[in-house]
């Protein structure tokens, strides 16, 4: 009887490295994603603030908007906490991955501090 052990190549890591791709992939759209509901929210301020600030004077002087910097802030404590589970579970290169993602959506969120 034949070893069905033949019949398929054994490559070590190939499964792993496709499985950290995937979860990789996965990864980077929902970071994505959640970025694209962050710029959606903020360009949809940045309309209304347009539309009501149109009749106001500026002698007002008017309040700080923390909306960017909580939006970003939030979104780099999100990306960053992936990171960490990500380096937890052993993907290795998907979690260095998020650190820098999580790295420069920190400078955003501090690039729009008021």
């Amino acid at each position: 009887m034949p070893d069905h052990d033949d019949e398929r190549p054994s490559t070590p890591g190939t499964e792993g490295a496709f499985a950290g791709g995937c979860v990789l992939l996965l990864v980077l759209v929902a970071d994505v994603a959640a970025a694209l509901l962050i710029a959606v929210v903020l360009a949809v301020r940045g309309l209304h603030r347009m539309d009501s600030g149109s009749g106001q004077t500026a002698a007002g002087g008017g309040s700080q908007d923390w909306t960017p910097v909580l939006g970003f802030g939030v979104l780099s404590l999100v990306v960053g906490v992936t990171a960490v589970v990500l380096l937890r579970i052993e993907h290795r290169v998907t979690g260095v991955v998020q650190m820098v993602l999580c790295v420069l959506v920190a400078l955003v969120a501090l690039a729009s501090w008021p």
